[in-house]
């Protein structure tokens, strides 16, 4: 997530959100928030911490192990799968769950060379 978050222009310490469930990151024009939720096991916590109006507002929403938090996540756009390989190499998949997603897709392609 660290080379993702980069790529989107973060600065500074990336720090993981493994017991905070969520840290912001802020670039210019773009808010992100860094989920988490290997550490989740209570719904209540998903009203305490107000990640339902978190995930109501604008800007980029950045899940780790959205599985944790299955039924209170909206449906994502986009998922991203990586898969090691044995020989060291990683295969990326994106799946669009949204017409968002499949919008975003679009573009990557037209993109493509």
């Amino acid at each position: 997530m660290r080379h993702l978050l980069r790529a989107l222009g973060v600065q500074g310490r990336i720090k993981s959100p493994t017991y905070a469930v969520v840290e912001p990151h802020d670039v210019p024009g773009l808010a992100i928030w860094h989920f988490d939720f290997y550490r989740f096991n209570d719904p209540r916590e998903w009203e305490d911490a107000g990640l339902r109006d978190l995930f109501a507002s604008p800007g980029l929403k950045l899940a780790e192990w959205p599985e944790k938090a299955a039924g209170l996540l909206p449906p994502a756009d986009l998922s991203l799968t990586l898969e090691a390989r044995a020989d060291e190499s990683r295969l990326a998949t994106l799946e669009a769950g949204t017409a968002t997603g499949v919008a975003l897709l679009q573009g990557l392609k037209e993109l493509r060379p």
